[in-house]
């Protein structure tokens, strides 16, 4: 919980999520814009190859930066930070030829994941968690109107999609991948 949370352990996370993503998307929009100056420049406006913004990034925020899980500050704070990251940067990377997209996944499972972040909160004190964690894993599963998990490979497709020419007109967008969790939150 947020009073009782370390502000060292709070900086780590967002130099891990925040500032590592950021190092990362630079580094890749860097050669991407390197790759593409000279031919994006001659197709601009172009209908050649059905989008004129050949590349895309996709980063990974969660729905913990929509909803503001409670006992997960620095978490949802972190990938909230993403999520303004993928706007600002769409922005200044469109006129390179790159479109910017986040996915932001929720409750995916089953694996260790899932069951470590039940035991974590059933264990965090929380008066919006049971401290079993088998019935913070029903509870939460119980909030999401698809009643279940999601899988890995829900999130791949759903990143395959935003990298793909299918998603040529699609930049600055934040996609939920929770089952219907989020109901609306957008970001």
């Amino acid at each position: 919980p947020t009073l009782e949370y370390d502000p060292n352990d709070f900086a780590t996370v967002m130099n891990i999520n925040v500032t590592g993503m950021f190092i990362v998307l630079q580094s890749v929009a860097k050669r991407m814009s390197a790759q593409n100056n000279v031919e994006y420049l001659r197709r601009e406006g172009s209908e050649t190859n059905g989008s004129s913004h050949p590349f895309s990034i996709v980063n990974t925020a969660s729905v913990a930066a929509l909803r503001g899980t409670p006992a997960m500050v620095a978490y949802s704070s972190s990938k909230a930070a993403i999520l303004a990251m993928t706007v600002s940067s769409a922005k200044d990377l469109a006129p390179h030829g790159i479109r910017v997209n986040a996915v932001s996944p929720a409750l995916i499972g089953p694996g260790y994941m899932w069951t470590r972040q039940n035991e974590l909160h059933a264990q965090s004190g929380s008066p919006y968690f049971p401290e079993d964690p088998e019935k913070v894993a029903a509870a939460k599963i119980g909030g999401v109107p698809m009643k279940r998990l999601g899988t890995i490979n829900e999130v791949i497709n759903s990143v395959a999609y935003l990298l793909s020419d299918d998603s040529s007109y699609t930049t600055g967008t934040n996609l939920v991948v929770d089952g219907g969790l989020s109901s609306g939150l957008k970001a």
